[in-house]
């Protein structure tokens, strides 16, 4: 009411990732994590109190606003939700086209229509859709048409927030098997946020398991899915369904909810639902262990291995 600082909260604390072109980077960990927050602050959506953002040599949050203004092409965004992400009021060709007047790659208004046909081919739609306004398609074309105006601009990294959520499964394979193919034609990269661990086996080359704000495992996705060290990405795998019944394997249920950001545990985030928690994670946050060619964990489970 009195509008005082009543405390702070990390919803993103000391994360270090590293995404190289052509590659997809899978972030994953339960809702309220932290990850869209990671994302938007990539992005400069959202301040960040500390830290740095580097991309191709210069740090993103160090620039000037119209420093900035002149890199938003190189990242850009397609979020959750397809509808709710596109300008009801619009065309589907004012929406491609609205981006590549803003950052300077074509005026809208004069905007040569075959390139504006061409992007629509890459993401599977015909050109006389882009007469259209986002309520005439399907979750599936929407999410299609908010592909296309990320490609516009010509993006080097696309942050990909959870984009098949909301869809149903056969469509969330169509979308999958799209940005694959347009990443292997393009060589894009991606940083693709999730909660779903089959997604990042198909789509994803490194995988980052975020934890209340903190990376807890990182590595490539055949050390970590195959191997899984910290007991947090352990509960996480075995929760995902098998096909095969004869290969079943206990589930691991984790007691508690995940605490609030603005009061996290002392030591180690995750002790307080770990049942191999000790003395140690109460009191002092791990730090990093190598346990495998690329493969990170922050665990005291392994804070002897080098």
């Amino acid at each position: 009411m009195f509008k005082r600082v009543v405390g702070h909260v990390k919803a993103v604390d000391g994360v270090n990732l590293e995404i190289a072109s052509h590659r997809t980077l899978a972030l994953v960990g339960e809702s309220g994590c932290g990850k869209t927050t990671v994302g938007r602050g990539i992005l400069q959506l959202l301040p960040a109190d500390g830290g740095r953002v580097v991309f191709e040599g210069q740090d993103l949050a160090a620039l000037s606003s119209a420093a900035l203004r002149e890199r938003r092409r190189d990242i850009q965004i397609i979020f959750q939700d397809p509808y709710a992400s596109l300008n009801p009021r619009m065309r589907v060709r004012d929406i491609i086209a609205e981006g590549m007047s803003a950052l300077g790659v074509l005026d809208s208004e004069s905007a040569p229509e075959a390139r504006l046909d061409e992007i629509l081919a890459q993401v599977g739609l015909q050109a006389d859709m882009k007469w259209r306004y986002p309520h005439e398609f399907s979750g599936g074309q929407r999410q299609r048409i908010a592909i296309a105006r990320a490609l516009a601009v010509e993006p080097k990294l696309i942050v990909c927030d959870e984009p098949t959520s909301a869809l149903d499964v056969s469509v969330q394979a169509q979308i999958l098997n799209l940005l694959r193919d347009l990443q292997s034609r393009l060589g894009l990269a991606y940083l693709f946020i999730t909660h779903n661990i089959a997604v990042v086996e198909y789509l994803a080359h490194e995988v980052a398991v975020m934890y209340l704000g903190r990376i807890v495992e990182c590595g490539r996705v055949d050390e970590v899915l195959t191997t899984p060290a910290h007991p947090y990405t352990q509960a996480l795998l075995s929760a995902v369904p098998l096909v095969d019944q004869s290969r079943k394997a206990e589930v691991i249920r984790l007691k508690g909810e995940m605490p609030s950001p603005a009061n996290p545990p002392r030591g180690c985030h995750f002790h307080p639902r770990c049942v191999q928690a000790n003395d140690l994670c109460r009191s002092a946050y791990p730090s990093a262990s190598n346990v495998g060619a690329s493969h990170v964990v922050n665990c005291h489970l392994y804070s002897e291995i080098k």
